[in-house]
């Protein structure tokens, strides 16, 4: 569990070592990372998982998108969380797909957006679901 199928720029793989955590990039299909025992806000069914983020063919011109975790989650008080319904097939394992994308107020800049940025946009987007 230390794959490495392909090399990222510089500041993508010194945000991902200062996480603490294993991750991983492999090739499978699409370039992905994942990142293992991301801890999430409490109030969903599992306490950490391994988020999968999709490095997209125009990255770092073009954004990330989405987010994907396993195993799958819910809301512990049982409401429906919107637009994560959805699974991808990936490293052998049914990643759940959450559909959360930048708006026209929260645009993809190139040469200020990157894998840490997208990262916390995913801690924020787990945090606002709980909001709901």
């Amino acid at each position: 569990m230390d794959r490495k199928d392909f090399e990222l720029l510089d500041q993508d793989r010194l945000f991902l070592d200062g996480l603490d955590k294993k991750w991983e990039a492999i090739n499978d299909g699409s370039k992905w990372i994942l990142i293992h025992d991301f801890v999430l806000p409490d109030g969903y069914t599992e306490n950490t998982v391994t988020l999968a983020i999709r490095i997209e063919a125009g990255y770092p011109m073009g954004p990330l998108d989405m987010m994907y975790v396993y195993p799958q989650i819910q809301r512990k008080d049982g409401k429906q969380i919107v637009a994560a319904d959805v699974f991808q097939a990936l490293d052998q394992k049914q990643f759940q797909r959450w559909s959360r994308h930048r708006t026209t107020d929260n645009p993809w800049v190139f040469g200020q957006d990157s894998i840490e940025t997208h990262y916390y946009l995913i801690e924020e987007a787990f945090n606002l679901e709980l909001a709901k």
